[in-house]
C-alpha cells in the first residue's frame, strides 16, 4: 500500500494516459534506497489497464554483462517465434545478437538502439505499453544506452517508459524526473500505525525525523524497536542503523551455511548456478572441517545433484527469514540493501572464494567477470578473457560494456606494452559508446604505460587528435596529428587543419603526403595542399583523385572526394558527393559516421536552396551527435540551422543557433564552424535589406583567422560579400572582392562555379551580359532565382518593367517555394513595382511537413519501404507508417508513388527565364 503519493502517481498517470493516446514519453523517478520507489512503479503499472507491462531490475552483479538488463526486458517478447520479423533486417540482426540468439553482429549501436526502439513499439499493439525499469543505476552500460535512445523517441509511440534511479546517477535526455522524497508527516504516521498501532506523538515524531520519513527505514528500524521503546518508556537506539546497516543484524543472524548462501547470490544471480556454487563450496569446507554442521536438512530428491540439495537447503533459510526468494529462474533479494550489507559483511579473501568457484560454473562473459573478481594481482589468463568478452560485446554494439572489460583487462594485464594497447582499445570503445570523457581519460593513461614503443605511441597519438578533433581543440588536434609520418596520420591531421582554417599547415601537410606512393587518398590530400600552395600540380591531383570517385565505397571516401572538388572552387559537384557519402553511411552498417557526414550533406541541400530538407538533416545530425558526444558535430549543425533560419528571415531562431555554435567552435579553434556560425548573421542582414552591416560583417569572415574563420567560408561567401558591399555603395570593396573570387575560381570546370562567377561580374562590373551569362549557366535554381532577382531589379528601375516581369516572376516563385521568406517578399514588392500584381504563388506543398516528416517523404521518392526507410532512419517501421498516414491528408494525396512525384517535382530545377 502507498502513502502519501498522490502527486507522483499523478505524474505517472499522466505519462501513462498520454502513451495509451499514442503521445509516449519517459520519466525518472529519482530518491535515496527505500524512499519508496519500486513501490510507486509497481502500482503505477498496475493503474495501465489493458496495456502491456514489460519489467526489469538493474542487478549490481550483472552491471558489467553486456545486454543483461535488455534480456530481462525484452525476452517475454522477442523470444516468441517469429516476434522480431516486424523489424526492418538490420535492427533484427541487431537485436538479435544483442540477446545471444544469433551469433556476431554489426557492430553499430545506433542500428541496435533502434532496434529495441521497434521492438519496444510492436510491443506496444494494439493497447499501449508501459515499460518498467527498477534499479537503473545497475543495468549494464549496453543496455542503458539502447533504452535511453528509445526513451528519447517515444513521442509518437503509445509506450511509456518509468526509469527509478537512486541518488544522482545519471539519466542522460530524459528530462521529466520526479523526486521521491521522505514522506509527508502525516503519511508517515499512517504508515507507523498500520504497522504498530497508535504509537506516542513524541516516539512518532523521533522516528520520523531521525529516518527522515523513509518509508524503508520507517518499517524496518520499528520492526525492530522493543515494545519499551515503541511506548516511549525507553529511548530509541542511537544512532538508528540506516542504509546497508539497517539489515547487518538479520544478516549477521544468519547460520554460516545461509551467509554463504547470501553472498553467491549477492553475486551471481542465476538460480541453478548459485546453487550449486553455494553447495560445492559447502561440501568442500566440509571436507576440510570435519563435524560442520549443516545449515538444516535437504529434503528428499531423486534428481537434484549433493551440491544443489546443499545449495537449496542453505538458501532455504535465506527465504524463511524473509531476506531473499526465487523468483523464476533467479535469486532475488527483497531490498538491494539486504545484498549491500551481506557484501559488507564478507571479508575481500570471501568474495574471490565465492568467485573462483563461479567461474568454475558459469562461461564466457559470465566466466570472465567472475575470473575478475576471484583474481588476486595481475593474471594474463584472467586479462585474456575479459579481453574476449569485450570483443564479443563491441560486436553487438556494446561499447560501453567493452570499454568497462577492456579497462578491467589491462588492470590485470603484466605486461607493459600489452597493458598500453589495451587501454587504447578501452579508449576506443568507450569514445564509439558517446563516452568522450572516459575516451579521453583511457587513452591518457594508455599513453603513460606505452614507454618507448613507437609504434603504440603512434597509434594513441592518431586515436588523440581524432578525440580532439570531434569533441575538443581541433588547434590541438592538428599538433598532436602533424607529429605522425603514416598516410592515414598526415590525412587526419589535413583534416584537422581544415577545421582550424589553418592553410599554411594544409599546404605543409600536402607537401608531406606527395612523398607517398600515389593513391586516391595521397592525391587528394598532397593535391588540396600543392593546390593551395599555388603548386600548378595540385589541380591535377585532384582530378586524377575524382576520376576514381566512383571506386569509393565508404562515407570518408566521398567526403574527401568532396573535398577535392570544393577545393577546385566546384561546389556543386562537392554537394553531390556529400549527398553520396550520406547514402552510403545509412546503408553500410556505419551509422556512427553519420552525424559528421550529415554536416556535409546537410550543408549541400542548403546551398542547393533546399531549405527544409537542409533543416531536416542537420536536425536528424544535432540529435545523433549529441548522442555520441560529438562536440564539434553538435556546433557544425547548429550553424548550418542558423544559416538556414537566416535565409527565412527568422532572426531570433538565427542569432540562437549561431550564438550556440559559435559557444563551441570558438573555444574548440574550430574555424570552419565559426565561419558558417558568422556567415549566418552576415547572410540575415543581407536578406533583411541590412547591406551595411551585411558588407562590415562579410569583411569580418574574409579576415579572421585560422580558429575563429576559414578560408573556404571566405570563399565560399563572396558572392553574398560582392551583392552586399554593392547594396551599401561600397563599389571598390565589390572589386576587391570580385578579385579574389576570381583568383579563387580559376581552376573550376562546372556550369554552376561559372555562373556564380559571371553573377558576381554583374554586380561589381555593373555588366548586363554577365547577369544573362550567369543565367544561362545555372545549374542550381536558388542561386539562378537570386541572379534573376538581381538582374530583375536592375531591368526594372532601368524603365523596362516589360523585361524584369519574367526574372522576378521565377524568383518569386523559386524563393517562396523553397521558404525564404525575405528574398520573396523583396522579388513581390519589385514585381508589383513593375506592374504586376498578380496572385502569390503557391508555396511548396511540402513546406507543410515537419523534419521528420520530410526526410520519410524524400526516402520514398527513393524508392525505399517502410522497413527500409525505418532502418535508415533509426525509427520503427509502425512509426514510419504513422507519419505516412499523417503526411498524406496533409498533402492531399493517397499513395506513395504521389508522394514520390511531389518529391521529385520539387527538387526539379526551375527553368530559368533564358532556357524557356
Amino acid at each position: 500500500m502507498l502513502y502519501g503519493r498522490s502527486a507522483e502517481i499523478s505524474v505517472l498517470d499522466e505519462v501513462i494516459a498520454r502513451a495509451r493516446d499514442g503521445a509516449g514519453g519517459a520519466v525518472v523517478l529519482r530518491g535515496e534506497a527505500g524512499a519508496g520507489k519500486t513501490a510507486l512503479l509497481d502500482a503505477a503499472a498496475a493503474r495501465g489497464g489493458a496495456m502491456r507491462v514489460l519489467r526489469l531490475t538493474g542487478v549490481e552483479s550483472e552491471s558489467d554483462l553486456a545486454f543483461a538488463a535488455l534480456h530481462q526486458l525484452l525476452w517475454p517478447v522477442a523470444g516468441s517465434p517469429g516476434a522480431l520479423d516486424a523489424l526492418p533486417e538490420p535492427q533484427r540482426l541487431a537485436v538479435r545478437a544483442a540477446l545471444g540468439l544469433a551469433a556476431g553482429g554489426a557492430g553499430d549501436r545506433f542500428l541496435l538502439a533502434a532496434g529495441v526502439l521497434s521492438l519496444l513499439v510492436e510491443a506496444a499493439a494494439p493497447d499501449g505499453l508501459v515499460c518498467v525499469v527498477d534499479d537503473f543505476q545497475w543495468v549494464d552500460r549496453a543496455s542503458a544506452d539502447a533504452l535511453l535512445f528509445a526513451a528519447r523517441r517515444l513521442a509518437t509511440e503509445r509506450v511509456a517508459m518509468l526509469l527509478a534511479v537512486r541518488g544522482d546517477a545519471p539519466v542522460k535526455g530524459v528530462p521529466l524526473t520526479v523526486e521521491v522524497r521522505g514522506l509527508a508527516e502525516a503519511a508517515a504516521d499512517e504508515l507507523l500505525a498500520s504497522r504498530h498501532g497508535a504509537l506516542p506523538v513524541q516516539v512518532r515524531r523521533e522516528l520520523v525525523t531521525l529516518t527522515g520519513a523513509n518509508p524503508l527505514a520507517l518499517r524496518e528500524i520499528a520492526a525492530r524497536l522493543t515494545p519499551a521503546q515503541l511506548a516511549g518508556r525507553e529511548p530509541l537506539p542511537d544512532p538508528l542503523p540506516g542504509g546497508a546497516r539497517l539489515f547487518g543484524d538479520q544478516v549477521a543472524a544468519l547460520s554460516a551455511a545461509a551467509r554463504l548462501a547470501a553472498l553467491v547470490a549477492a553475486v551471481e544471480g542465476d538460480l541453478d548456478v548459485a546453487l550449486r556454487a553455494t553447495g560445492r563450496l559447502l561440501l568442500a569446507e566440509r571436507a576440510d572441517r570435519p563435524g560442520t554442521r549443516a545449515a538444516r536438512p535437504a529434503p528428499p530428491s531423486t534428481e537434484a545433484t549433493p551440491e544443489v540439495e546443499v545449495g537449496r537447503a542453505a538458501l532455504g533459510e535465506l527465504e524463511e527469514g524473509g531476506l531473499a526468494e526465487v523468483s523464476g529462474a533467479g535469486v532475488r533479494f527483497r531490498h538491494p540493501l539486504i545484498r549491500s550489507a551481506v557484501r559488507e559483511a564478507a571479508t575481500a579473501a570471501e568474495v574471490r572464494r565465492v568467485h573462483a568457484v563461479l567461474a568454475e560454473l558459469t562461461a564466457d562473459d559470465r566466466r570472465a567477470w567472475h575470473l575478475a573478481g576471484a583474481a588476486l594481482g595481475q593474471d594474463e589468463e584472467v586479462a585474456a578473457a575479459l579481453v574476449a568478452a569485450a570483443g564479443r560485446a563491441r560486436d553487438r554494439g556494446g561499447y560501453g560494456a567493452a570499454a568497462t572489460a577492456l579497462a578491467r583487462a589491462a588492470e590485470l594485464t603484466p605486461a607493459p606494452r600489452e597493458r598500453a594497447v589495451r587501454l587504447k582499445d578501452a579508449a576506443v570503445a568507450a569514445w564509439l559508446g558517446g563516452r568522450p570523457g572516459q575516451a579521453e581519460s583511457l587513452l591518457a593513461e594508455a599513453r603513460e604505460r606505452a614507454g618507448g614503443d613507437v609504434a603504440v605511441t603512434m597509434e594513441i597519438a592518431q586515436l588523440r587528435g581524432r578525440f580532439e578533433l570531434n569533441s575538443g581543440n581541433a588547434a590541438e588536434a592538428v599538433r598532436i596529428l602533424a607529429a605522425g609520418d603514416s598516410l592515414d596520420m598526415l590525412a587526419d591531421a589535413s583534416e584537422a587543419a581544415a577545421y582550424v582554417g589553418d592553410t599554411a599547415m594544409i599546404v605543409e601537410l600536402g607537401r608531406r603526403a606527395a612523398a607517398h606512393p600515389e593513391g586516391f587518398l595521397r592525391d587528394t590530400v598532397a593535391g588540396i595542399g600543392l593546390t593551395l600552395g599555388g603548386d600548378p600540380a595540385g589541380p591535377g591531383l585532384l582530378r586524377r583523385a575524382l576520376a576514381r570517385a566512383g571506386e569509393l565505397a565508404d562515407p570518408a571516401g566521398h567526403l574527401w572526394a568532396a573535398a577535392a572538388a570544393s577545393q577546385l572552387g566546384e561546389t556543386d559537384l562537392a554537394a553531390e558527393l556529400s549527398d553520396r557519402a550520406g547514402q552510403v553511411a545509412r546503408v553500410s552498417g556505419m551509422a556512427g559516421q553519420l552525424p559528421v557526414v550529415l554536416e556535409f550533406v546537410a550543408t549541400a541541400e542548403r546551398l542547393a536552396g533546399r531549405l527544409a530538407r537542409s533543416q531536416a538533416l542537420s536536425e536528424e545530425g544535432l540529435e545523433l551527435a549529441r548522442e555520441a558526444g560529438y562536440e564539434n558535430t553538435v556546433a557544425a549543425h547548429l550553424a548550418n540551422l542558423a544559416v538556414v533560419a537566416a535565409l527565412r528571415g527568422e532572426e531570433e531562431d538565427c542569432e540562437r543557433q549561431a550564438r550556440a555554435a559559435l559557444a563551441i567552435a570558438v573555444p574548440h579553434r574550430v574555424g570552419l564552424r565559426a565561419g558558417v556560425a558568422a556567415y549566418a548573421r552576415a547572410m540575415l542582414d543581407l536578406c533583411l535589406g541590412r547591406h551595411a552591416a551585411a558588407r562590415d560583417r562579410f569583411a569580418a569572415i574574409a579576415a579572421a583567422g585560422p580558429g575563429t574563420g576559414h578560408p573556404a567560408v571566405a570563399w565560399r561567401t563572396t558572392p553574398d560579400r560582392v551583392e552586399a558591399a554593392v547594396g551599401a555603395g561600397d563599389e571598390a570593396g565589390a572589386r576587391a572582392a570580385l578579385e579574389a573570387y576570381e583568383r579563387g575560381s580559376r581552376h573550376a570546370a562546372t556550369p554552376e562555379s561559372r555562373a556564380l562567377l559571371a553573377r558576381c561580374r554583374g554586380l561589381a562590373e555593373s555588366r548586363e551580359d554577365a547577369f544573362d551569362e550567369a543565367l544561362r549557366l545555372h545549374t542550381n535554381p536558388f542561386e539562378a532565382a537570386r541572379t534573376a532577382l538581381l538582374l530583375g531589379e536592375r531591368l526594372r528601375r532601368g524603365q523596362r518593367p516589360g523585361e524584369a516581369r519574367a526574372h522576378l516572376r521565377m524568383a518569386w516563385e523559386t524563393f517562396e517555394r523553397a521558404g525564404a521568406r525575405p528574398w520573396a517578399r523583396r522579388a513581390q514588392e519589385e514585381l508589383r513595382a513593375a506592374g504586376e500584381s498578380g496572385q502569390a504563388p503557391a508555396t511548396a506543398v511540402l513546406d507543410a511537413l515537419t523534419p521528420q516528416e520530410l526526410r520519410i517523404a524524400g526516402l520514398v521518392a527513393d524508392g525505399l519501404s517502410s522497413k527500409q526507410i525505418a532502418a535508415q532512419l533509426f525509427l520503427s517501421p509502425r512509426t514510419v507508417e504513422y507519419h505516412l498516414y499523417k503526411i498524406y491528408p496533409k498533402l492531399g494525396i493517397g499513395s506513395r508513388t504521389d508522394l514520390a512525384r511531389l518529391v521529385v517535382l520539387q527538387k526539379a530545377p526551375v527553368a530559368g527565364p533564358g532556357k524557356l
